[in-house]
């Protein structure tokens, strides 16, 4: 794979937008106008690169109701120690001196028929064409016990901000002999490696401290997991003996936490635990599925050409929220897909020339200090799906300075898709 750069990010994390034409024709009501609600990866590089592809000929407003955004790629490097939290938090304002109108509200509702997205107090911004980018919610009840509120004792910091923060000073407080208990997401969930890397960020910290006696354990729901194999070598080699992961297969399934006992029960064993993190299943974000842009799956289907959702077509659907075939849920993979959907949107409303859709991922995964795995692939529609073209991942056994430069190429990444999405 070329090596990833800031000044390359752009070609490889999706279509390029920068050699299209500019638009011929504006329509003639003035500016048309589109809305995305959301101002992550996905949602906030939509926003910046219609208004920088139409040369300003469309008007954008983006819906997003924090005023800074704390990334949740790259927060299990906060956990592990090698990032510190406001690193992870950007601002808004490079967004709106792009030209992209910021309103600092929730979205409440999405009136389809009349074109409109209500914020709160009641507010509402018409649309030509809408990009919905809500991420994920939680099913907190798909583990008997767990709750909203049992957050904030078995915290699953699977979406960033406040969450991530306790779990680190839930990590920092243990003592040696202490045990952390994973409980894992069933598929489909946001960022496939993470609960992984998670693990060995937890058992980084505790190495560092002199722990000989703690030990981590992962309750899987799931028979494997990506980059399986070199997780797993990279335990065995700096952690022996401190991680221990279960499939069904050991421990028969999981039957819930008790949060006031600090237990997790399944049918091997009950396991009390000074830190458990509960990684929840998860769906699409609140908005998307009140506008019953969702199937029974809890995602939205899409268009594998466009990002459209097949429920309506003025509706685009990009990131965590979307069903996009092969594609993972990642940062990068939102971006990827933003840059398409973009690229759609200003060709529809501007009567300008679009390209077939490209899209691509990787996702960087860190072990230990300078063992950084990845996997990664380049995707197209086909047959009605995006499907993967092309796939690498990293290989058992690899010289150290290949997981080096791995490290290294997933800093210049970060820097890069946040420069992409917040200026």
């Amino acid at each position: 794979m070329t090596e990833l750069t800031r000044r390359n990010f752009g070609l490889l994390a999706g279509a390029s937008l920068s050699a299209l034409a500019m638009p011929s024709l504006v329509l003639a009501q003035g500016k048309p106008k589109v809305v995305v609600i959301g101002g992550g990866p996905g949602g906030g590089t939509a926003a910046r690169y219609i208004v920088k592809e139409s040369n300003g000929a469309i008007d954008v407003t983006l819906i997003e109701p924090q005023k800074t955004f704390t990334t949740c790629f790259f927060s299990n490097l906060y956990v592990g120690g090698f990032r510190d939290y406001k690193s992870l938090t950007h601002n808004y304002d490079k967004v709106k001196k792009s030209g992209v109108k910021v309103v600092h509200a929730a979205a409440t509702a999405i009136d389809r028929d009349k074109k409109q997205v209500i914020i709160a107090g009641g507010q509402r911004i018409p649309y030509d064409r809408l990009l919905v980018a809500p991420g994920i919610d939680l099913k907190f009840d798909s583990v008997p016990g767990y709750s909203e509120a049992a957050a904030d004792i078995m915290p699953h910091a699977w979406k960033p901000g406040a969450q991530t923060q306790l779990l680190v000073k839930k990590l920092n407080a243990l003592k040696d002999g202490d045990q952390i208990v994973m409980i894992a997401p069933p598929n489909p969930y946001r960022c496939p490696p993470g609960p992984y890397e998670r693990a060995s960020m937890f058992a980084n910290v505790l190495k560092k401290k002199g722990h000989k006696k703690s030990r981590i354990v992962i309750l899987d729901p799931k028979p494997n997991f990506s980059k399986q194999a070199v997780f797993m070598e990279g335990w065995e080699k700096h952690y022996p003996g401190m991680i221990e992961w279960q499939d069904p297969k050991i421990h028969g399934g999981i039957k819930g936490v008790d949060v006031k006992a600090g237990t997790v029960k399944t049918d091997l064993s009950d396991y009390k635990a000074a830190l458990v993190n509960v990684i929840p299943a998860q769906m699409a974000g609140k908005i998307a599925r009140d506008a019953n842009l969702t199937n029974a799956s809890g995602f939205c289907p899409i268009d594998a050409a466009s990002m459209k959702s097949t429920v309506d077509p003025n509706i685009f659907v990009v990131g965590d929220a979307s069903i996009a075939g092969d594609m993972p849920k990642s940062a990068f993979s939102a971006n990827s897909q933003a840059k398409v959907a973009a690229m759609i949107i200003r060709s529809e409303l501007t009567q300008s020339r679009a390209f077939p859709a490209r899209y691509s991922n990787t996702c960087w995964s860190l072990i230990a200090p300078d063992d950084d795995i990845k996997v990664g692939a380049s995707y197209e529609p086909k047959d009605g799906a995006i499907k993967a073209t092309n796939t690498f991942v990293s290989q058992k056994n690899e010289a150290a300075d290949i997981r080096k430069q791995n490290y290294k190429e997933s800093v210049d990444w970060y820097n890069g898709i946040t420069a992409d999405i917040f200026g």
